[in-house]
């Protein structure tokens, strides 16, 4: 296959600006691989960082590219790397840690504090034609999947690890807040994980209708408001931000329940204390994910998790700003941007 010399490139020049550049295809190191991007989905951060230009410490200094739930086909190597894998479909887990750090060795390499991470200032992300990374982070991926649904298996990734941090377990009663896409995810990865009964909780209408076709088995308005105690959740799943939501699944878990911070919201609030007490509850923060793309594949491939029904929304790169845009219309739940023109759908 010959490669050309450039690439096409969304890149985002200023707040709530994207242009369309042309840049030189990446080389592949010695244990890279270069992939011909697939299917791009459009995260909550991408937003964020396209109109304010950070997320807490994270800040743009721009021009930064965008983009970082991939799916695609390597299309070059790097001397390391078995030349049998061009031609494979892959997901790319979007993360490049030292593996040498103290969080590393313990195997939590999502903690490293010198990960570059696609689409994180001030490394580029994956709005482009191809992108490189490790070769053990590209992620073989069956026929039978999409290239959107390899790409939506990162938002995956981020349910399933808010459901091993909460310890969700067969049986369990979870109660997740916020009915958006990571909420949705949510809910997949903890009825996959054998939860019985699963409660959302969302304060629009047509989000909760759509989350009971994901696995939801009860919807609740938190505007009309509902008694969180009488709910006695084992595991409380917080995808919104949202600090009245985070109160709620305090208040709603039984004793010795797990809570799980997903949703990005105030830096700080104001926290009961008692309930860690009394209840003797645990209380933790998600920060990415460990080793979640086999899990998810698996999931994925065997019917148990349905990502392709999550795309409400599909554009060409050129118009990677409208994707950027598309939940101002509250029947959005997921714009994929379809960068190369023979995706498998």
């Amino acid at each position: 296959m010959t490669l050309p010399d450039t690439m096409r490139t969304a890149v985002l020049t200023e707040p709530a600006r994207i242009e369309m550049q042309e840049r030189p295809v990446p080389t592949p190191g010695a244990d890279e691989v270069l992939v011909r991007v697939g299917s791009v989905g459009v995260c909550g951060s991408d937003v964020h960082y396209y109109r304010e230009g950070r997320i807490g410490a994270f800040v743009v200094d721009y021009p930064l590219v965008l983009g970082h739930e991939v799916g695609g086909r390597i299309v070059g190597v790097g001397r390391a790397v078995d030349a049998g894998r061009v031609g494979e479909r892959v997901a790319l887990e979007p993360q490049r840690p030292c593996r040498r750090c103290r969080q590393c060795k313990a195997g939590r390499y999502n903690l490293c504090p010198h990960m570059e991470f696609f689409a994180t200032p001030p490394i580029d992300g994956t709005f482009c034609d191809y992108v490189v990374l490790p070769a053990d982070f590209a992620h073989p991926v069956p026929d039978r999947l999409s290239d959107d649904a390899a790409a939506l298996l990162e938002p995956l990734s981020v349910g399933l690890w808010a459901c091993h941090k909460a310890a969700v377990r067969p049986g369990d009663r979870v109660l997740v807040t916020g009915a958006g896409p990571i909420g949705a995810m949510a809910v997949q990865a903890a009825r996959a994980a054998g939860a019985t009964d699963i409660v959302v909780s969302d304060p629009v209408a047509s989000r909760r209708e759509r989350i009971l076709g994901f696995g939801a088995t009860e919807v609740l308005d938190p505007v009309e408001g509902f008694d969180a105690a009488a709910l006695e959740v084992d595991a409380f799943i917080e995808c919104s931000g949202a600090t009245p939501a985070v109160l709620d699944g305090m208040n709603a878990l039984r004793g010795a329940g797990r809570g799980v911070l997903v949703g990005h919201g105030p830096e700080s609030i104001e926290f009961p204390v008692l309930p860690l007490q009394t209840k003797e509850v645990t209380l933790t923060g998600v920060f990415r994910y460990v080793d979640t793309w086999p899990t998810a594949i698996a999931l994925v491939a065997a019917g148990r998790v349905d990502l392709d029904a999550m795309v409400t929304a599909r554009y060409p790169l050129e118009r990677t700003e409208e994707a950027l845009n598309a939940d101002d219309d509250p029947s959005s739940m997921k714009a994929v941007v379809a960068v190369a023109t023979d995706v498998l759908r």
